[in-house]
Order: C-alpha cells, then sequence, then structure tokens
C-alpha cells in the first residue's frame, strides 16, 4: 500500500506540475506599439501590435487565444535578420502573418491555420513577423512591397 501512496503522490506532483507551467506560460506580458505601413498608392495603414522581443514572449506568441480583433496583432522582433519559421501550435485565431526586412519591406505574407505544425518559413532573411487575424493584409490593402515605418523604432526600444 505503501508503494501506491508514493506513486500516486509523483503522478499528483507531476500533474501539478505541468499545470502550473501551463499557467504560468500564459502569463506572458507584451508591451503594444502603434505601427504604420505605408502602402504603394501612400496610404498609411494603422495597427496595434503587441510586441515579442524575448525568447519567451516568442514562444508564447498568440497561443490560448481566443479572438484577435480588427487592427490588432503581435509583431515579432529578432536581433538580426534571418530565415523564420512560425508554426501555429495551441494557436486557436487563424492568422497572417507578413514577414519584414530590417528596412521595414513586406517581404512576403502567408496565412496559417489554427493548431496547425506545420511550420511556415519565410523565404528571405527578415527582421520582424507580423501576425494578425486571417486575411486584414488584403482586407486594408497591404501587399507585399508595402513598407512598415517604425522599424528602427523597434529595434532601439528595448
Amino acid at each position: 500500500m505503501s508503494s501506491n501512496r508514493y506513486w500516486l503522490r509523483m503522478l499528483f506532483c507531476l500533474c501539478f506540475g505541468l499545470t502550473a507551467m501551463n499557467c504560468l506560460s500564459q502569463n506572458v506580458q507584451f508591451e503594444t506599439a502603434e505601427l504604420t505601413i505605408e502602402t504603394a498608392e501612400g496610404n498609411s495603414i494603422g495597427i496595434i501590435a503587441e510586441t515579442a522581443r524575448t525568447k519567451r514572449q516568442q514562444e508564447q506568441g498568440l497561443m490560448h487565444r481566443n479572438s484577435l480583433a480588427h487592427g490588432k496583432g503581435m509583431i515579432f522582433i529578432f536581433e538580426r535578420e534571418q530565415i523564420l519559421s512560425f508554426w501555429m501550435k495551441n494557436t486557436r485565431i487563424p492568422l497572417s502573418i507578413a514577414f519584414i526586412s530590417e528596412d521595414g519591406k513586406i517581404l512576403e505574407i502567408h496565412d496559417m491555420e489554427p493548431f496547425n505544425l506545420t511550420p511556415v518559413q519565410s523565404s528571405y532573411p527578415a527582421r520582424f513577423a507580423l501576425e494578425v487575424p486571417q486575411s486584414w493584409f488584403s482586407r486594408v490593402g497591404i501587399r507585399v512591397g508595402n513598407r512598415l515605418l517604425e522599424t528602427q523604432d523597434l529595434i532601439n526600444r528595448k
């Protein structure tokens, strides 16, 4: 009987530990930034984006959210331009992602499906990735080649 109690306690500790880790991972804090994307026609499109700079913020991303409002998103900021790769683990919201160069040029845009573990990888080195509700870019007229204006502010802000 003592052996059974030991294993029961071990199972309880394991379950409690995993639950606590999951709760902690969902309590990551994000700052927000007001961003502007300039279209080829000269229009300025605004978006409020949470910023993901740290490894922990980038790992959490938009996981476990039930919705993301029109005009809202998350921008991932990396230390240098590199090939970026994203997946939709534990992400319930259909998203579109733009890979953006250090000088702000939108290099490519992809749609991503909820819970899909297939990586979506940039074809070119990028410094930023901007996630928004799926189809938001096309609905507001943002295309490849348009430019994110605040890149230097994002890089310089720590």
